[in-house]
């Protein structure tokens, strides 16, 4: 395995981690040693080649984190926030509405003046909720309200990982109109497919745009909890898998033309995908994984997974350094890691028919990769996880494909939709029916169960790894 990427994706974290309690002070400095560090890096020769990108990448890291937070903390905005002055702002929506019954909020992207923008999270109540939740990411909006400083709870805290500044409150809608460009593709191709779910019941439409666009705003509560409580959360979460899965229903076009079309195609169709499906941080994880991984193919160096994944976590975190503290970004690049570390080892020792080995050793490695994430952030990792995706997989691998193609089919064709859509209502069915009864098994694991899970596998295959090696006959000994 290649250990090189990785340290550099360590060393890019440390030095963002850094970037945090250094501030603005010695960020520019910083940034200039570093540059220089990765030019050096390009005309040296291994080993020191490895030396000084990992140098580079943390003193990047600690620059773009420092610049980073002080714009975010002296914007232009700064003193009408402290003052909750009341503004007219105009600017572009980054976000879809979201929020509980009575309420909505949304992230705006608006114009500071002299070039410069900065993000405000609207948030609406009472008769303006409706006129709020129209709003789709990428249409450029009005908006009459009341500024002030984002608050302390976990809402807040995730709208300042993504680039909030300050909050609109008693939001009111003036103007509103579409997107232009990418997101008005996006847009208008996510509006037919949605279009597509409408003859089916309430909460299998809701989840069946969780499967395909990772859009959960409409499932209940309950089966939100079941799909988290039987380690199925991530099949609402857009992620790799799902850029496959369209990348497969593209793949007939896609065998049509020559490399280069094909190449700057495939990007095209991931990039809409990611627009589709807002950016969330998965799908940058997977997006980034696809662009860099078919650069490298048109340039005849195909790369391993475990290599593409490192340069697409090291490009995304320069890009945008508040991506370390996105749960939903550590748990798509640890599943991944998990996937390219311990899948095909495991797949090589389980018995049983390959059609049944290779995908419950994905599953095992994805929750390899997840768990100390689970374990950081939730402080526990349900037991009955591994056999409730080796039961629901098959069936969302079918829905990604099959539920994408009838969606699509049945947003143009309305009539078609209660034929095309059956099946679909059978898979979601089925897998939440897995989600509910894994919900049901009462037994997890916390970081100490975790430890003493893992050495007594580290014990085991010691043991049979010694077995292995005496089962072997001596050649001096015949």
């Amino acid at each position: 395995m290649e250990l090189g990427p990785f340290f550099l994706v360590g060393a890019l974290i440390a030095g963002i981690v850094a970037g945090e309690r250094s501030g603005i002070a010695v960020a520019n400095g910083v940034l200039i040693v570093g540059a220089g560090a990765l030019g050096a890096a390009w005309f040296t020769r291994p080993p020191w080649r490895g030396v000084l990108a990992a140098i580079a990448c943390a003193l990047l890291g600690c620059a773009v984190m420092g610049r980073a937070l002080d714009g975010q903390a002296r914007s232009p905005f700064q003193a009408a926030i402290e003052r909750r002055e009341q503004r007219t702002i105009s600017g572009e929506a980054t976000s879809d509405p979201s929020g509980a019954a009575y309420e909505a909020s949304v992230l705006i992207r608006v114009d500071a003046g002299h070039g410069a923008h900065r993000t405000l999270l609207a948030r609406a109540s009472g008769d303006e909720v409706a006129a709020l939740r129209v709003i789709e990411a990428g249409d450029h909006v009005v908006l009459e309200g009341r500024l002030g400083p984002l608050g302390a709870g976990a809402y807040d805290d995730r709208a300042r990982w993504r680039h909030a500044v300050g909050r609109l409150d008693e939001v009111r809608v003036v103007d509103l109109s579409g997107p232009h460009g990418l997101l008005a593709v996006a847009n208008s191709i996510r509006a037919v497919l949605l279009r597509g779910t409408r003859s089916l019941a309430p909460t299998p439409r809701a989840l069946v745009a969780g499967f395909l666009l990772g859009d959960t705003r409409g499932i209940p509560t309950p089966v939100i909890d079941a799909y988290r409580d039987s380690g199925l959360s991530h099949l609402l979460a857009v992620s790799g898998e799902n850029v496959a899965f369209v990348m497969a229903l593209a793949a007939p076009l896609l065998r049509r033309l020559r490399l280069a079309a094909r190449t700057g195609t495939a990007l095209a169709i991931v990039v809409v995908f990611a627009a589709m499906t807002r950016f969330e941080p998965s799908v940058l994880r997977a997006s980034a994984m696809a662009a860099i991984a078919l650069v490298a193919t048109l340039g005849g160096r195909p790369a391993s997974t475990l290599r593409v994944l490192a340069y697409a976590v090291v490009a995304l975190l320069l890009a945008d350094p508040f991506l370390v503290h996105s749960v939903g970004f550590a748990l798509s690049c640890g599943a991944s890691a998990g996937i390219g570390v311990f899948a095909r080892p495991i797949g090589s020792r389980l018995p049983g028919p390959r059609v049944v080995r290779e995908p419950f050793a994905v599953s095992i490695g994805a929750q390899l990769g997840v768990l100390p994430v689970l374990l950081w952030v939730f402080g526990t990792f349900p037991l009955i996880t591994p056999v409730s995706n080796l039961a629901a997989a098959p069936a969302a691998a079918v829905l990604g494909v099959y539920g994408f193609f009838a969606s699509v089919v049945a947003g143009f064709a309305p009539r078609l939709g209660p034929l095309l859509q059956q099946p679909s209502a059978l898979l979601v069915a089925w897998i939440t029916a897995v989600a509910r009864a894994g919900a049901a098994v009462p037994f997890s694991v916390d970081g100490r169960g975790a430890l003493g899970l893992a050495s007594l596998l580290a014990a085991g295959a010691s043991v049979a790894c010694l077995r292995a090696r005496r089962a072997v006959p001596d050649p001096a000994a015949g």
